[in-house]
């Protein structure tokens, strides 16, 4: 099919042939990522692995709990490790005219 053919189609055509590319173009990545997965499981297979033994992890580092460095004087049930974005009640008692020393656990 050429494109002076394309455009002889109708629009009810034209999308009834988008759908139909669409589904080759899935059925396609669908049939390369089997492969691909079969070409790595055999690869895998012949190092003595399986794909679940290269694909677990550790989990990776955890950060560790930073201890608050600030407490909130009208609600000590609320504090700030003095990390990331200033909470709104901090924020007010610097307006208010304390330090961070005055909340500083």
């Amino acid at each position: 099919m050429t494109y002076s053919d394309l455009n002889s189609l109708t629009i009810s055509e034209l999308k009834q042939l988008e759908k139909e590319v669409a589904r080759a173009i899935a059925s396609y990545e669908s049939r390369r990522r089997v492969e691909a997965r079969a070409e790595v499981e055999e690869f895998a297979r012949k190092l003595g692995f399986s794909i679940s033994d290269l694909a677990a992890t550790d989990g990776g580092k955890k950060r560790a709990a930073i201890a608050p460095k600030y407490r909130n004087p009208e609600n000590p049930e609320q504090t700030w490790s003095g990390r990331g974005r200033k909470p709104l009640w901090f924020v007010a008692a610097l307006e208010a005219g304390k330090s961070p020393d005055d909340m500083a656990i």
